[in-house]
């Protein structure tokens, strides 16, 4: 790890106000750094959907960015209550998000699936009880 920029975050639990302000930086340092705007946009929405996932079910938690030349790796945890089955959690529509935060225009079960979309790897560690790791690698190249 000793060529990576590390960056690290604390992710607001139930402050949707706040949720994005990792990502938001995150992007805007791999602007800064000269990386091609599609990987900066993958990495940007799935940090995104991560950090408001993290709000919603998590009672928010932290994410570690390690800026490499050629990849973005993240690891975004938390101590929620785990998910209970990740095949299901990951088909789109799926969400156990509750009624007040549809609502509020989010929860429509597209998080995991839209991550796994944007990255080129994704990895799940959860633990009902105990909390989640999600890993997340985005391929880069600067332009």
């Amino acid at each position: 790890m000793s060529n990576a920029l590390h960056l690290h975050y604390e992710v607001s639990g139930e402050d949707f106000t706040r949720a994005g302000e990792a990502s938001g930086s995150v992007k805007k340092r791999l602007k800064s750094l000269g990386y091609d705007s599609d990987a900066i946009r993958r990495v940007a929405i799935a940090m995104y959907e991560a950090e408001i996932n993290m709000v919603i079910h998590a009672d928010g938690g932290y994410c570690d960015v390690d800026i490499y030349p050629d990849r973005v790796e993240v690891l975004l945890a938390d101590s929620g209550p785990g998910i209970e089955d990740v095949d299901k959690a990951m088909q789109e529509g799926f969400s156990t998000a509750p009624d007040n935060v549809r609502n509020l225009g989010f929860g429509a079960g597209m998080g995991l699936p839209n991550i796994k979309k944007y990255t080129d790897d994704m990895k799940i560690e959860t633990t009902l009880g105990v909390g989640t790791k999600l890993y997340l690698t985005v391929v880069v190249k600067k332009e």
